[in-house]
């Protein structure tokens, strides 16, 4: 009982500390998708009731990857963020301008362009540098709070934009003006209530970006960008239902099973996500689109969340600012316009629709075979950069009797010239797991877990599980 009683306090004080953090991020996060980021938000609705075609996203993206690029040439003279009046005041007054547009716009008809351009592009700067403020709070807190908090923000995102939509126009307008101010308010106070010795420091060292994850992100993010103005109502990457249901299920596996959750595994699920996904479109007019949207939308939100985490857990290894690569992150949504910009050309060239979803399915064919490519060769993580997660599954440090598993397992993979793959394999079955375990982690087949299985004890001299054990001094 008293076990029990433990575990609950232990995860209660896992939220300590972050849930300002969780109201400024998740506010912020529901004015972006009722602003400019939804497809029925306030800018939207206004666009359509004018005589002109307008898009205010695109202006809203083009902010957005303008400020994250100027960030990334110039960080090193503004970090720590939060302690630069001129970044704080540039978010705030950036997503209030935004929200001024859209309350003025309805009322002023003849300035609705001006408008709708300008509060966009105010809106994208300003949501982008507030990302990079919250970025430098959440990066005070240890990994697995991070996961927590981030996907806890995500999630509370959703919920308020879901009762927001309910609103009356009035009531509308106040959430509009309200939500940045409180997003400010919050992320201000939880970074003052960061002590002194956690707080990012003003110094950079040497250090050059993690490319390979990089382009795994802007392969997802132009096949996403080919599909996005597709979606059903409900997906998508800016507070919908995917998300909320993706943010709930990671939130809640997290705070619970902690040291059961396989990182290696949800890293390499958004690929079987984004490939069912695209290869249903043709099957549309059977299953409907609803499925392909959030089968799409969800590997792309997960992709996206497991790529941020893996950047805070580099920044935090390395001591490298973690503004440098969330500004990386965010100017890579250049990539999700590029695709979308594809989809809308091969409309212009007359194909059928039939026709334009199997190129689009071809073209996503190629780019999803290239993250497969940078999905299974991620030991550059490890080896460069010191990400041990993807093996190591969980998101707590690991116990004195599991490291000194991991540093025989290197020994001995050293020692005997074991192959990379042959060492993973002897990584998993140190762990004590089954091969069908193994199998599932690897995407390798049976007879291939069995090929390199005898390998292994080939060169290490030896004929069953038990020697194995014993060689590696570790209980079976």
């Amino acid at each position: 009982m008293s076990e029990v009683i433990g575990q609950r306090e232990e995860r209660r004080a896992l939220l300590r500390g972050g849930r300002r953090y969780i109201v400024a991020y998740g506010c912020a996060r529901a004015w972006a998708t009722l602003t400019f980021t939804g497809t029925q938000s306030a800018a939207a609705t206004a666009a359509m009731t004018a005589p002109w075609s307008f898009n205010p996203h695109l202006t809203f993206d083009a902010g957005y990857i303008a400020i994250g690029i100027l960030l990334l040439l110039c960080f090193r003279r503004v970090i720590p963020l939060n302690e630069h009046r001129l970044v704080r005041a540039g978010a705030a007054a950036g997503m209030l301008l935004a929200s001024a547009a859209c309350v003025a716009a309805p009322w002023f008809p003849e300035a609705t362009f001006s408008l709708i351009v300008g509060g966009s592009l105010a809106a994208g700067v300003g949501y982008g540098l507030f990302l990079l403020l919250a970025a430098e709070v959440l990066c005070t807190f240890s990994l697995l709070r991070i996961f927590l908090f981030l996907s806890g923000a995500m999630l509370l995102g959703a919920v308020i934009t879901f009762f927001c939509q309910g609103l009356t126009a009035p009531q509308s307008q106040v959430m509009l003006v309200g939500l940045p101010v409180l997003a400010m308010l919050y992320l201000r106070t939880a970074y003052e209530r960061v002590p002194e010795v956690d707080r990012p420091k003003r110094g950079v060292p040497k250090f050059s970006y993690p490319w390979k994850l990089f382009a795994l992100y802007g392969l997802y993010a132009f096949a996403y960008g080919m599909r996005a103005n597709q979606l059903v109502a409900g997906a998508g990457r800016h507070s919908s239902v995917s998300t909320a249901i993706l943010m709930a299920v990671l939130f809640l596996t997290a705070y619970f099973a902690s040291r059961r959750f396989n990182i290696g595994l949800l890293y390499r699920s958004p690929l079987v996500l984004m490939v069912c996904g695209f290869l249903l479109i043709p099957a549309e007019s059977v299953f409907g689109p609803a499925a392909s949207s959030y089968l799409i939308s969800i590997g792309y939100s997960l992709m996206s969340f497991l790529v941020m985490f893996l950047l805070y857990d580099i920044s935090k290894r390395t001591g490298v600012a973690i503004a440098a690569f969330i500004a990386f992150k965010n100017a890579e949504q250049l990539f999700q316009v590029i695709g979308g910009e594809a989809t809308g050309v091969l409309a212009l060239v007359g194909l059928p629709a039939a026709t334009q979803d199997m190129v689009v399915t071809v073209v996503v064919s190629v780019v999803i075979l290239g993250a497969t490519v940078l999905l299974f060769s991620e030991r550059e993580l490890a080896s460069k950069w010191g990400v041990g997660l993807l093996e190591e599954g969980g998101l707590v440090q690991r116990t004195a009797e599991e490291e000194h598993a991991r540093v025989r397992v290197e020994e001995v993979a050293r020692t005997y010239r074991l192959s990379p793959r042959e060492e993973e394999v002897l990584t998993l079955l140190a762990e004590g797991k089954t091969g069908r375990v193994i199998c599932q982690e690897l995407f390798i087949a049976e007879g291939t877990f069995k090929a390199h299985t005898r390998h292994i004890y080939e060169k290490m001299g030896i004929n069953s599980r038990k020697e194995l054990f014993d060689l590696l001094g570790v209980q079976g």
